[in-house]
């Protein structure tokens, strides 16, 4: 009692058509390839991650050695310097 028969499947997919419809049968092809594709993507992306991160490592440790630039009210230490002169 196995799907020897065509009729088998023939009713099994008659089934399948009125259970899940054709427009949903229709989208399974790209959707199951769209998938795989991220599936794969997913799998090499860990060596993409792990390079980005570290770029922004790089970037957030180079802007931490640089002098922060001045607020617009604030003064520099010149300008404090000549007006105690004066």
């Amino acid at each position: 009692m196995g799907f020897d028969s065509i009729w088998h499947w023939l009713i099994l997919l008659i089934v399948v058509l009125l259970i899940f419809g054709t427009k949903k049968i229709r989208n399974l092809g790209p959707d199951l390839g769209a998938a795989i594709r991220d599936f794969k993507k997913g799998l090499s992306g860990d060596d993409e991650a792990k390079q980005k991160e570290e770029e922004a490592a790089r970037k957030s440790a180079e802007q931490l050695r640089a002098d922060p630039p001045p607020a617009a009210g604030s003064t520099t230490q010149s300008q404090r310097d000549s007006s105690e002169t004066k």
